[in-house]
């Protein structure tokens, strides 16, 4: 299937399925150097933009691709009568179609919140396609409280994401504590309108992909190297449960980065680039 590239000069990769995935492709690499590529997935709610502070640092010896998931960002989302399988198959297939189409074998997988899960499954179905894993705010899964949380005293977490809207369902997630403790004041209108570029029926479909997703069982099989990018204040997931997974993934290194909230790539972005880029560079040289 063709690459396509919008009047706005956004870029997608068009599936098979008929779904549009939209990326961002960044590198600031000397045009003679081979350089690796890291592939960024972000969490739920969030889209390729977030990433906006990432990119002067990683990119300048790094192709780097940033990818909206399904109904978040630009990416598309199966509308009304259109047949579409939330399952792992479908979404990974997805990630492994975009690095195929774009000409991409091997990457440092960099996958933040519910990103990194897709990122720990993937590691084990397709070892062969990753140089590195890197997680970051990342849970296992999502237990009850917390998809009992997600949806806002609603029927359930999509439910919220319909009736809210993506800009009413971040808002109400602005205000638990240990989420997105930003002090600066002009940063949560921008952080909600960005959010509000996702549609909350697309939010909603993924939400439900979300709400089953348990990367626990393949942790012990993740036999490629492993960076942890703790939370210590995270309201989504503890340090406990982050050293758990490290116990479980053979090898893993686990960085805690100290500060508030859920969302460290962007409230402690410097810590978070350091470990990540001392951890890809030792890999790079083994």
């Amino acid at each position: 299937m063709p690459l396509e590239t919008d009047p706005l000069g956004r870029t997608f990769v068009i599936h098979a399925n008929g779904q549009r995935t939209h990326y961002i492709r960044n590198t600031f690499v000397d045009p003679w150097k081979p350089a690796p590529t890291i592939l960024i997935q972000h969490g739920f709610g969030r889209h390729a933009a977030f990433w906006y502070h990432w990119i002067p640092i990683l990119s300048r010896h790094y192709h780097v691709i940033r990818r909206d998931l399904r109904g978040h960002g630009y990416s598309s989302y199966p509308k009304p009568g259109e047949r579409y399988d939330y399952t792992l198959d479908t979404i990974l297939g997805e990630i492994v179609d975009t690095l195929d189409q774009l000409g991409v074998g091997k990457v440092h997988f960099l996958g933040e919140s519910t990103g990194g899960m897709l990122g720990e499954i993937m590691a084990t179905r397709y070892p062969e396609r990753l140089n590195s894993l890197t997680i970051c705010s990342t849970p296992t899964h999502l237990p009850e409280p917390a998809l009992k949380m997600f949806a806002f005293d609603r029927k359930d977490w999509p439910t919220a994401c319909r009736e809210l809207g993506s800009r009413g369902w971040a808002e109400a997630l602005s205000k638990i504590p240990g989420t997105i403790p930003i002090t600066d004041p002009d940063y949560l209108p921008w952080y909600f309108s960005e959010i509000n570029k996702s549609s909350g029926e697309g939010l909603a479909g993924y939400a439900e992909f979300l709400s089953t997703l348990d990367a626990r069982p393949y942790l012990s099989r993740i036999d490629i190297p492993t960076l942890i990018l703790a939370p210590s204040q995270s309201a989504a997931t503890s340090v406990e449960q982050q050293k758990e997974i490290a116990e479980q993934i053979a090898g893993a290194r686990l960085e805690v980065i100290e500060g508030p909230g859920h969302e460290i790539c962007v409230t402690q972005p410097e810590k978070c680039q350091k470990a990540f880029l001392e951890f890809v560079r030792e890999v790079d040289k083994t």
